[in-house]
């Protein structure tokens, strides 16, 4: 079976992920904890996912952006090239 995504890949989409919620929710002013607040989830939970510890459920990614009020796609990274490996 043909490797999709390598592990490299997978782990650059997370911490590129937890880069872009990072910026928005800096663009707006508030802290990981008041981001957790707002969007109901637990700070610790922010963080590691800001710092690409976590693999997220598409629904806490609409969470976030809503939370942020911006589209989804303002948090997802481009995606890994066709390159070969």
């Amino acid at each position: 079976m043909e490797v999709i995504l390598t592990e490299k890949e997978r782990e650059r989409i997370r911490l590129e992920f937890g880069t872009l919620l990072r910026a928005q929710r800096q663009s707006i002013g508030i802290s990981q904890e008041e981001l957790a607040f707002r969007s109901g989830l637990h700070r610790t939970y922010v963080g590691s996912v800001e710092r690409g510890e976590r693999n997220l459920s598409l629904e806490n990614i609409f969470v976030f952006a809503k939370t942020l009020g911006c589209h989804p796609r303002d948090l997802i990274p481009e995606l890994p090239s066709n390159k070969s490996k």
